[in-house]
C-alpha cells in the first residue's frame, strides 16, 4: 500500500516478508533518483524474513552463529537482526532541502521512534554513547528496543530504524547486537504491550511531523 503524505513524501507499507536483497536494491535506486530530483522522498515500512545484516563497523568476532543469511548492508553500525514481528522503517529523505546535518538527522530519527513508543506507554530513551532506542526490560535492566542504522549519499538518507514489536528474541543470540555484549534486547511484547504492526505504523504517522520539524532545525539555524 502506497500513498502521498501532506508533506509530499511517499509512504509505502509492504505486506508479508520482503526479501532483503530486493529492499537494498530499491533503496539504492530510490536514493539515487531522489538525489537527481526525479523521484519523491519515501518512508517504507516493512518486515524481513530472519536475517542478519553487517554494518560498516561490523566485527566478524561478533557473528556468533550465522544460522540465518548474513547481508552486507552498507549502513553505519555493526551487526543487527531483522525478522518477523519487527517493524523496519527505511527513510529516504533529501537532507539538502530538509537540513544538511547527519547528526541532527540521526538524533531526530531516534526521537521519532521514542515519541511513537510513548503512545504505548513505553518510556524509551536515548543513551549517551550508544546509538539506538533503549528502555527498561522486564527484569528492570536497560535493554535495546529499537535499532538505528543509516547511510547518507549525496545528502540523501537511506536505511533507517527497526522496532522490536513481537520478534523471536532468541534470534538475536546469533550475534552481539550492535557490538554491545553487556546489554540485552527487548520488545513491546516482552514488556506486556499488545500492539500489532499497523498500530505501530499509525503511531509513527502521528509523530512524523515532529520528526520533520526537528531535522529542519539545522536549516533554520543557518
Amino acid at each position: 500500500m502506497t500513498w502521498q503524505s501532506d508533506s509530499q513524501i511517499e509512504w509505502t507499507v509492504s505486506e508479508g516478508l520482503t526479501d532483503y536483497a530486493s529492499a537494498l536494491s530499491h533503496m539504492e535506486a530510490r536514493a539515487a533518483a531522489i538525489a537527481q530530483g526525479v523521484s519523491a522522498e519515501q518512508i517504507w515500512l516493512l518486515e524481513h524474513p530472519p536475517l542478519y545484516t553487517a554494518g560498516t563497523s561490523a566485527d566478524p568476532a561478533e557473528m556468533l552463529d550465522p544460522r540465518f543469511p548474513v547481508f552486507t548492508a552498507g549502513r553505519g553500525g555493526r551487526y543487527t537482526y531483522h525478522g518477523p514481528g519487527q517493524r523496519v522503517g527505511y527513510v529516504m529523505l533529501d537532507l539538502k532541502k530538509r537540513g544538511p546535518d547527519v547528526r541532527c538527522f540521526v538524533h531526530a530519527l531516534e526521537g521519532w521512534v521514542i515519541a511513537a513508543l510513548a503512545e504505548f506507554g513505553v518510556a524509551a530513551r536515548r543513551a549517551e554513547g550508544r546509538v539506538g532506542i533503549w528502555t527498561d526490560g522486564p527484569d528492570g535492566k536497560e535493554a535495546k528496543i529499537g535499532a538505528i542504522g543509516v547511510r547518507v549519499r549525496r545528502w540523501v538518507t537511506f536505511h533507517g530504524f527497526a522496532i522490536n514489536v513481537a520478534p523471536d528474541l532468541s534470534h538475536f543470540s546469533g550475534i552481539v547486537p550492535c557490538g554491545l555484549p553487556d546489554f540485552s534486547v527487548t520488545s513491546l511484547s516482552s514488556l506486556g504491550v499488545d500492539a500489532d504492526l499497523s498500530a505501530i505504523d499509525a503511531a509513527l504517522s502521528r509523530c512524523f511531523l515532529g520528526f520533520l520539524d526537528e531535522i529542519s532545525t539545522s536549516n533554520k539555524k543557518a
